[in-house]
């Protein structure tokens, strides 16, 4: 049994806004329902929908801790009732629904994954939402097969960089966006066969050359706004465009649909945050089943560009949202 304080430090918002808003403070420590466990949290991965929680736009979900995060990393140190195939001290890494930026944390049982053999612990809070999130929409949604073409905008990004060698391991051809020659040149480092400056270079006739008009057969973008129109063009016959956030914007004005009849192409996208927790356990038992090999094996990790202290959540925040980094950006709780 362990013997667990009756507070903790936390992360919170003082109002909406800017980094400049980012507080820490005490919470009591929360204590696992039935079919939950509590983490003690090492580390938390820090990700765009925390930075939209920050400003209002994206509360958590009926029921969720205000505490912002999405993803942790660490070990379990309560079960909750009816909670098998986990026990006190083991290392996992869970999706949240909220919570993770906090000393210890709630996590659904059937969402805590163990910690790769070839991962340490602190590496392991930067797995869950981005190889949830690219799993299920780049292979469940997007269908991707080997020997297709992939093309995934913002390759430096957490979501890219794991993408990008994710997509190589099974087989598809990977071409990338990204905003200069260093962050271009990162992404030929995980695998990328093509990486596209969009800062200087035309994507779309980079596309078109590189693929001899054919196309690629699924798109992963995270931008939306004017690149919309832009992919559709560049989609092969029966290609799937996958939509995963809009860093431009969600509305396009005199968007022509004609070549998704044309092409026969499928457009689709998800957000996880909201997602039943049936759903998310499916995506975990796909993910441990094929992809946690890969993992264990050393094949594939995440890469952390950066960590901080809890204490300095907001100047992780100012990195992220100053879309410097290269991978992902990490908190460390210090246990």
């Amino acid at each position: 049994m362990v013997s667990l304080p009756a507070m903790m430090r936390q992360v919170y918002f003082a109002g909406s806004g800017g980094p400049e808003v980012i507080r820490i403070g005490e919470a009591p420590v929360p204590q696992p329902g039935p079919g939950k466990v509590l983490v003690e949290v090492v580390a938390a991965g820090i990700n765009r929908p925390d930075c939209m929680q920050r400003t209002g736009n994206y509360p958590p979900p009926p029921g969720e801790s205000n505490i912002p995060g999405l993803e942790i990393s660490g070990r379990v140190v309560a079960l909750g009732e009816g909670v098998t195939g986990l026990k006190i001290n083991d290392a996992v890494c869970a999706l949240v629904g909220s919570g993770g930026y906090a000393d210890y944390a709630l996590a659904d049982a059937a969402l805590c994954l163990p910690v790769p053999r070839s991962l340490s612990l602190v590496e392991a809070g930067g797995l869950p939402e981005t190889f949830f999130t690219v799993y299920d929409n780049v292979f469940t949604r997007g269908r991707l097969k080997p020997g297709e073409v992939f093309l995934v905008h913002g390759g430096s990004s957490g979501i890219g960089s794991t993408a990008i060698p994710l997509a190589k391991l099974f087989g598809a051809t990977v071409i990338t966006t990204a905003g200069s020659p260093e962050k271009c040149a990162f992404c030929r480092t995980l695998g990328a066969d093509l990486a596209i400056d969009y800062k200087t270079q035309d994507f779309v006739e980079e596309v078109k050359k590189f693929t001899q008009k054919k196309g690629v057969d699924v798109i992963l973008d995270m931008v939306g706004g004017t690149y919309m129109q832009k992919n559709l063009s560049i989609l092969a016959v029966e290609g799937r465009l996958v939509q995963i956030a809009f860093l431009q914007s969600s509305i396009v004005e005199n968007f022509n649909f004609m070549l998704m009849m044309l092409k026969r192409l499928t457009l689709t996208g998800s957000t996880l945050r909201s997602r039943s927790l049936a759903q998310k356990s499916a995506i975990a038992d796909a993910l441990r089943e094929k992809v946690w090999p890969l993992l264990d094996e050393g094949k594939l990790k995440p890469i952390i560009h950066a960590t901080f202290p809890l204490e300095d959540a907001w100047a992780a925040h100012d990195m992220m949202e100053s879309s410097t980094h290269t991978g992902k950006i990490l908190l460390l709780t210090g246990k």
